[in-house]
């Protein structure tokens, strides 16, 4: 049985013996971080380095391959300045949606607020817009709405911040205080939506958001 615990201070072993004190935060996201993992999940790590040169990466991909479950690994790694340099919308999720496991990402970054919400929700609706059109007109791919759909979570994660300055993780959470559209979009993006249906209520419910968060 996989023990998330034991395979992050297996991470943080790994990854100090490559890096040593350059190592400025790890942090777990996605659904292992929330406890709604399955047992072939991907393991969503994070881990922000003093800078991040290109040989880094090399190192990287050395050091982890002595890292058990290595097929599920995946995540984000970066340099701390471009982490603080990073757009704000995009650090709202970021930071939210990360359980530290070594540092803490406040030294990191300013903790994201309403704004950033504000601006996560716009830019998420307009991404989802765009590849949700030339998905339907042009792809047709059924595959890549699903990932549009679970896309949408943290849209809705960051719309619901908005609504109420609270953050939901859970998605049961997060299904309790959405109504309408919202909550008809997260039900869809739990699958089995037809193609046809799903397209049309994805895509008016990101043109309504970028309409209602224009900046």
């Amino acid at each position: 049985m996989f023990d998330l615990e034991v395979w992050l201070a297996d991470y943080v072993r790994v990854m100090r013996s490559a890096f040593g004190g350059r190592v400025r935060f790890i942090g777990i996201q996605g659904s292992r971080a929330r406890g709604e993992a399955a047992e072939g999940s991907d393991i969503d790590v994070v881990l922000i380095l003093d800078r991040l040169d290109f040989d880094d990466l090399r190192r990287y991909r050395e050091a982890a391959e002595a890292l058990p479950h290595r097929e599920l690994l995946c995540g984000f790694v970066s340099g701390a300045d471009e982490l603080r340099d990073w757009d704000r919308g995009e650090l709202f999720g970021f930071y939210h949606d990360t359980r530290p496991v070594l540092g803490r990402l406040e030294e990191l970054i300013p903790v994201p607020g309403a704004g950033d919400a504000r601006r996560a929700v716009h830019s998420g609706a307009c991404g989802i817009y765009h590849a949700c059109a030339h998905n339907y007109l042009h792809e047709r791919d059924a595959g890549l709405l699903a990932a549009l759909l679970k896309t949408s979570r943290f849209v809705l994660r960051a719309r619901c911040f908005c609504e109420t300055g609270r953050y939901f993780s859970s998605l049961d959470e997060l299904a309790e205080r959405l109504t309408g559209a919202d909550r008809a979009v997260l039900e869809l993006s739990r699958g089995g939506a037809d193609f046809e249906a799903a397209s049309r209520v994805l895509y008016d419910w990101a043109r309504g958001l970028i309409e209602e968060y224009a900046i």
